[in-house]
């Protein structure tokens, strides 16, 4: 029988949802219940993207990626499982197993090749406010023998907009590790700034949106040569991801962008092909 859901659509009006609605749910619920045996045995693994110095082509850093990939050799987008995890609150578990793996892949290829690049690992806003959270932190160091310096956790602007009190005390914790924070998509979110001189932050992602205007809108470059200033002279480091041709790699290089992430010089790449790349200078050529 079709489910049906009313929604009011005006003053007296509504409407039906039938069976487009109740096949969404099936497919909902089918997916979470895959997600929740995806982590024994796990079928979820990581991909990592270079982020390049582009006055040298050396990789400075790198962004793990999440993907899954089912039993059969399918991969779920994470756009359609991320979302879901959020809600569902699988996200937390998820989140401390791509924490884990990532600091014991980069303290292994760190520790073997006598290198010392960073690992960025996103951190959803449930997964920050979860109880323990620095424990989690902590004990994903400690095991895998990761320098804390070497370990960047990427904080969406979206966090700083509730409990700040509590905010501002986790992310102290944190930092009291050795840990970078860094916040990611910077310039689309919290409208004010003041947090970038009174919380423990050390870097900045400018948003892809804005990387991938530059050739197109002058509002663009105007926006992304005005945050990499600011964040300078704020004695940040500045990481931009989204560039995907010359043209946006030479106006970041320009500006003197710390780090450029982005399909011009590399897409993710599994862990096979990032630890080739990552053992096999000089990585990229420079930017001219």
């Amino acid at each position: 029988m079709a489910l049906a859901r009313q929604r009011n659509v005006g003053p007296g009006g509504y409407s039906l949802f039938g069976q487009e609605m109740e096949d969404e749910l099936r497919e909902r619920y089918v997916l979470l219940s895959a997600l929740r045996r995806a982590l024994d045995p796990v079928q979820f693994e990581l991909h990592y993207q270079p982020q390049v110095d582009p006055e040298s082509g050396a990789i400075g850093g790198a962004e793990a990626l999440l993907r899954w990939i089912r039993p059969d050799g399918s991969m779920v987008s994470p756009m359609k499982f991320i979302p879901l995890a959020e809600s569902s609150g699988m996200i937390v578990p998820i989140g401390t197993w791509v924490l884990e793996t990532a600091c014991r892949q980069f303290a292994t290829w760190n520790r073997e090749a006598g290198l010392a690049v960073p690992v960025s690992v996103n951190v959803s806003v449930r997964q920050f406010h979860e109880p323990g959270f620095t424990d989690v932190v902590h004990a994903a160091l400690d095991s895998s023998g990761l320098p804390p310096e070497l370990l960047v956790l990427e904080l969406t602007e979206s966090l700083l907009l509730h409990n700040p009190d509590e905010v501002t005390a986790a992310m102290e914790r944190i930092s009291a590790l050795g840990v970078r924070l860094a916040i990611d998509d910077f310039g689309t979110g919290y409208s004010s700034l003041s947090y970038l001189t009174n919380l423990p932050i050390r870097q900045l992602k400018v948003d892809r949106a804005f990387v991938q205007g530059i050739d197109k809108d002058p509002h663009d470059e105007i926006i992304v040569s005005m945050i990499i200033g600011m964040a300078h002279n704020l004695g940040l480091e500045v990481v931009a991801e989204g560039a995907e041709t010359e043209g946006h790699v030479g106006f970041l290089a320009n500006y003197r962008c710390n780090l450029i992430q982005g399909y011009h010089y590399s897409r993710p790449l599994p862990v096979t092909e990032f630890e080739r790349v990552l053992r096999h200078p000089p990585w990229i050529p420079p930017t001219p």
